[in-house]
């Protein structure tokens, strides 16, 4: 029988991006700098992986500092109620030798909601520290309306300012805890 094995996210080389559009005629990139996550596999395949992760609304950065407080407010995450944004899979299946298929449950602004994710496997490598450690790449789009996210505004032209789909790029690397588990 094969263990299962706790790969934890390393957040010093992975980054979570986000990109909406905005006035139709441009893209507004933003990212968020604390979360946290795992992926349990069955030794080192990561088919049937289940993968858990944590958001820290607060940290969110579009290098704009009035848009970030905007962004933190009622109109949008609501962080002082709803500080987190959670995610947590309910199937990783793979299509074929770099490319998976996830879907889970996402929740964010108190709404959960079932996306499905493309991953893209990059590869694996020591890390000169024999500590092995492996990327993926996680894309996907959601909508912002369906989470609560309703604030907008109209433009010039009568056309609306943001858009409703939001654009996720997740850079994720991740290495085996000590321990596998029992």
């Amino acid at each position: 029988m094969v263990n299962s094995k706790k790969w934890v996210i390393d957040p010093m080389h992975s980054d979570v991006l986000f990109k909406i559009k905005y006035l139709v005629i441009s893209t507004v990139t933003g990212s968020f700098k604390k979360f946290e996550g795992n992926f349990i596999t069955e030794g080192n395949d990561f088919s049937n992986a289940k993968v858990n992760f944590t958001i820290d609304v607060k940290s969110i950065d579009t290098n704009q500092s009035q848009r970030d407080e905007h962004l933190q407010s009622g109109d949008f995450f609501e962080a002082e109620k709803y500080p987190e944004i959670t995610f947590e899979s309910t199937s990783f299946v793979k299509k074929n030798e770099t490319d998976y298929k996830m879907i889970g449950n996402l929740t964010m602004k108190g709404v959960t909601k079932s996306v499905e994710l493309n991953v893209e496997y990059g590869g694996s490598s020591d890390n000169g520290h024999n500590v092995l450690k492996h990327g993926f790449e996680v894309t996907g789009t959601v909508n912002r309306i369906e989470f609560g996210m309703t604030w907008n505004r109209l433009t010039d032209t009568g056309g609306l300012g943001l858009s409703e789909d939001i654009k996720l790029i997740a850079n994720i690397q991740i290495s085996e805890l000590e321990e596998s588990l029992k």
